[in-house]
C-alpha cells in the first residue's frame, strides 16, 4: 500500500480568528493615511496602526503602491532607532489597507529638545546610527523632520514614516521623483533634480542645526562634524553617514568604557590590515553591514582557526573593503589577532561596534588611494 505525503509547500493558509483591538485615540494625519493608538487586552500593549486613507480619493490608485512600499521598507529594517512593524493587511482589489506597528510613547524631537536640551548630543548620535543604519541597507528616507523622528520616555529615537522612503540599488535610483515641502534652504543637487544619501545628511543636519538655535543650545559636542553635513554645496559635505561615523567615531573610542584589553584587540587588528594593505581604490568603499562582517571574520576565523596566520589576508579584507585593492602578501594577520577582535566585536553593543568600524575606516582613510579600475586584487 503507498503511503500519502502531507506538505504545505505553496499552500494558501487562511487564519479564520480575526484579532480584536480596543481603538484609543486617533494620533495623526499624513499623505497616504491616518494613524490610530490601538490596546490589545491579552498582552496588554500598545501599537500603532496606520490606515491606508489619502487625503484625495482620486490618490487612491496612485499612491496605493507608496502605501505597499512602506510595509516592504519596514519589514526589511531592524535597528534599535527605526520603528518596528508587526503585521500588515492588504486589500488590492479595493486600494486599502493597515499596518501594525510599535508605539512610541513619547513626544516628536523638537518638543522633547525643547523640554530637555540637555539631550542633544545623545539623540544626534542615535539619529546618525539610525539613519547610517538605513544607508546601510540601501534606503532613503526622504521626509526628514521633526514628526518623524519621535523620543520616548526613556530617551530611545525612533525614526518613523517612511512612506516617502526608497529603496536604491544603483546610482540611477537618485532620482528625485518627490518633492516635499522642505524648507527654504535646499542644497545644490536639487537643481540636478537628484536626491541620494548625501543629501539625507544634509536634511539630518539641518534638522539638529535648527534645534540648537531654537534652544540656544551651547553645550553640543560635534559642531565640527555638524558643519560638514550642512554644506549646500555637495562637494563640501560630508557625503554618507557611515563617513559621519567614520568622523564621529575618533572621538567616541576615547570617551566610551572600553577595557584596555578591547582597546588593545582593536588596535592589534587594526595595524593588522592597515600593515597588509598597500593602496585602496578610488572607487572602492568600505563595508558598513555590521551583520555581514561580523558573520564573514567569524567564518574565516573557523577556516583559518588552526593555524598561526591567516594564509590569505584577502579573505579578511574583501569583508572590510568592497572594491579594488593592493596588498603586500607577506604582511600576514595572525590568527590570534583575528580571534581576539571576532571575540571583541562578539561581546559588544551594535554602537560599540560602530564606533569600532568607524576607527578602523579612520585608519584605512590613511591607506593610499589609487586611479586604476582593476577588476581583481593585484599583490605586489
Amino acid at each position: 500500500m503507498g503511503t500519502t505525503e502531507l506538505t504545505l509547500k505553496d499552500e494558501l493558509i487562511t487564519f479564520l480568528r480575526s484579532k480584536d483591538y480596543v481603538l484609543k485615540r486617533e494620533l495623526g494625519n499624513g499623505a497616504c493615511g491616518k494613524t490610530v493608538l490601538l490596546y490589545d487586552p491579552p498582552i496588554d500593549s500598545h501599537f500603532v496602526c496606520k490606515k491606508y486613507a489619502p487625503y484625495s480619493e482620486a490618490e487612491r490608485v496612485g499612491l496605493y503602491e507608496s502605501f505597499v512600499r512602506e510595509i516592504k521598507l519596514l519589514f526589511s529594517a531592524h535597528h534599535k532607532n527605526v520603528v518596528r512593524v508587526f503585521s500588515y493587511f492588504l486589500y488590492p482589489d479595493k486600494y486599502a489597507g493597515y499596518i501594525v506597528m510599535e508605539y512610541v510613547e513619547g513626544n516628536e524631537i523638537d518638543k522633547h529638545v525643547a523640554q530637555l536640551p540637555e539631550n542633544i548630543n545623545d539623540l544626534f548620535l542615535q539619529a546618525v546610527e539610525g539613519f547610517a543604519y538605513l544607508e546601510s541597507i540601501g534606503i532613503l528616507h526622504r521626509d526628514i523632520r521633526y514628526a518623524n523622528l519621535m523620543v520616548g520616555h526613556t530617551g530611545q529615537l525612533k525614526i518613523i514614516d517612511l512612506g516617502f522612503g526608497k529603496q536604491v540599488k544603483t546610482s540611477a535610483d537618485y532620482g528625485m521623483s518627490i518633492k516635499l515641502n522642505w524648507a527654504a534652504t535646499i542644497p545644490q543637487e536639487f537643481l540636478d533634480d537628484t536626491y541620494d544619501f548625501a543629501t539625507e545628511v544634509y536634511f539630518v543636519g539641518k534638522l539638529f542645526e535648527s534645534l540648537i538655535v531654537q534652544n540656544d543650545i551651547r553645550e553640543f559636542k560635534f559642531a565640527d562634524v555638524l558643519r560638514g553635513m550642512c554644506s549646500k554645496e555637495p562637494h563640501l559635505r560630508i557625503k554618507s553617514f557611515a563617513e559621519v561615523e567614520r568622523k564621529l567615531g575618533a572621538d567616541r573610542f576615547e570617551d566610551s568604557e572600553f577595557s584596555e584589553e578591547a582597546v588593545s584587540s582593536y588596535r592589534a587588528f587594526a595595524d593588522s590590515v592597515a600593515n597588509a594593505l598597500a593602496e585602496i581604490g578610488n572607487s572602492a568603499e568600505y563595508t558598513t553591514d555590521l551583520d555581514k562582517i561580523l558573520t564573514g571574520l567569524a567564518t574565516a576565523l573557523r577556516q583559518v582557526m588552526l593555524e598561526e596566520y591567516v594564509p590569505d589576508s584577502t579573505l579578511i579584507l574583501k569583508l572590510l573593503i568592497d572594491g579594488s585593492i593592493k596588498y603586500f602578501p607577506r604582511n600576514k594577520i595572525r590568527v590570534k589577532v583575528l580571534r581576539d577582535f571576532v571575540r571583541l566585536l562578539q561581546a559588544v553593543s551594535e554602537s560599540e561596534k560602530r564606533i569600532i568600524m568607524g576607527n578602523l575606516h579612520t585608519r584605512l582613510d590613511t591607506v593610499k588611494r589609487f586611479d586604476r579600475n582593476l577588476e581583481e586584487e593585484i599583490p605586489f
